[in-house]
């Protein structure tokens, strides 16, 4: 089966529609799937659900969907530097459901294992667990979350084979993993395309059973925030 296409928009071809539900990785600006985002802004499908941990920043990651009222609801931990995240949710512009980061992780991963839903502490007594069925275990009360499954997912990994298998670079792994086990179909975008057999087996952080589409392209390097402080005088 063929897995490597010539660019994201092919990559993506009879994939998208309107309002579908798409799990991507990336934490912060870090991992993200920029030319995967930049094909679905493009090809201009509406209404969209994103599972994703945030949405990047104004002008980058899933912050440009944003810009283009592309996004309907968000699946997220936090707004992070995104002002028109912040804007369109205060607005009531933009449905928000927010999640603890790890519940959103296991959430992803127990999708993608097939796990319909699991049972956690984190987020019990806060508005997280509002409507949410509450469960005692061992005397201690927990909350019943649901496992993700996604239409789409979409990754940002830093090596592939051509079956696929993905290796992901330091911090860059994050989210990367579970959201693209989470979907029905996962494409992924890679700094380099390897020849078969030459990635040692006990390095590959995602198998190639989980990755239907994949591309190599260049990527922007961003950083999210610098600090800087006054060197003192000896």
């Amino acid at each position: 089966m063929k897995k490597v296409y010539a660019n994201a928009t092919e990559a993506l071809e009879g994939l998208l529609h309107d309002g579908m539900t798409i799990a991507a990785g990336g934490f912060g600006l870090c991992g993200i799937p920029e030319l995967l985002l930049q094909a679905i802004k493009e090809h201009g499908a509406k209404d969209l659900t994103f599972a994703s941990n945030n949405a990047g920043v104004d002008d980058f990651g899933i912050g440009i969907l944003l810009q283009t009222k592309q996004v309907k609801k968000m699946m997220s931990s936090y707004v992070g530097e995104n002002a028109e995240f912040m804007r369109q949710y205060l607005a009531g512009e933009l449905e928000i459901e927010f999640n603890p980061q790890g519940t959103l992780a296991e959430r992803m991963r127990a999708g993608g294992a097939g796990i319909p839903g699991f049972y956690t502490k984190t987020g019990v007594g806060t508005q997280v667990a509002e409507g949410k069925e509450h469960k005692e275990f061992d005397g201690e009360t927990y909350i019943l979350e649901r496992g993700i499954v996604a239409d789409l997912s979409i990754v940002k990994a830093w090596k592939a084979d051509d079956t696929g298998n993905l290796v992901f670079r330091k911090t860059a792994r994050n989210f990367n993993p579970p959201a693209a086990m989470c979907g029905k179909v996962c494409v992924a975008e890679v700094e380099e395309i390897v020849p078969r057999g030459s990635l040692d087996p006990d390095h590959i952080h995602l198998p190639g059973i989980y990755v239907h589409r994949l591309i190599q392209g260049e990527h922007e390097k961003r950083i999210e925030q610098r600090t800087t402080r006054k060197r003192e005088e000896a």
